[in-house]
């Protein structure tokens, strides 16, 4: 389910001291809930999707055009590592507060195009550059009440000028009507999948049969 961005701007995320320039394009509550401990189980979901294989025929279409122009015009490849825009540096890991450096480490994306760049217990954050933006998928492990948490993902993006604006505009209805919610869905079976998997006894302590 899509979300107000005020119901992922209310909490104080370390996010805001990276990508504080940055825009919040989109905010989803995630089909997965859990306890405190759970956000480890969420990172694995999150790092076992790779949308341009999602089980979506759409959503595959939809990748594979956007990587196919992107090749034929060089959105995706670079020499050189793009300046964040309005930027020097390249990359929001040079924002890092202290605390934050060095935490994401081990927690890669099959979708390669996003780079982590820190964890704590309850946020993740990675980014993607590229000709068109420079962005931040943040994931969020929000208290519901209790011992009750779900997942929440923000996108903060930073267009690299008019073409950059222009394309975000030109990719909202996709996003919104095909691409997130085919990837809900996947989370969902992801999610679920791995609950049973977690609550089904062990074959070896099952009781032996007369």
């Amino acid at each position: 389910m899509r979300l107000p961005n005020s119901d992922h701007e209310a909490h104080a995320w370390r996010i805001r001291e990276v990508a504080y320039d940055f825009r919040l394009e989109d905010v989803w509550a995630l089909p997965a809930r859990g306890g405190a401990q759970d956000f480890a189980t969420l990172l694995e979901v999150m790092a076992s999707l790779d949308p341009a294989k999602a089980s979506s025929k759409a959503t595959r279409v939809l990748f594979s055009i956007r990587y196919r122009v992107g090749g034929w015009l060089g959105w995706d490849e670079v020499q050189h590592p793009l300046a964040v825009p309005h930027d020097t540096g390249t990359s929001l890991s040079a924002r890092l507060p202290q605390d934050l450096r060095g935490t994401a480490s081990g927690s890669d994306l099959r979708a390669k195009d996003f780079k982590p760049l820190y964890r704590t217990d309850v946020e993740w954050a990675a980014e993607l550059s590229n000709r068109t933006v420079h962005a931040v998928m943040h994931l969020a492990w929000v208290q519901k009440g209790g011992d009750v948490y779900q997942g929440q993902m923000g996108v903060y993006v930073k267009p690299r000028g008019r073409f950059g604006v222009a394309y975000m505009a030109a990719i909202a209805p996709f996003r919104h009507r095909v691409v997130y919610p085919a990837l809900m869905r996947e989370i969902e079976r992801a999610w679920g999948a791995r609950a049973e998997h977690r609550h089904r006894p062990d074959a070896s302590e099952a009781p032996a049969t007369r």
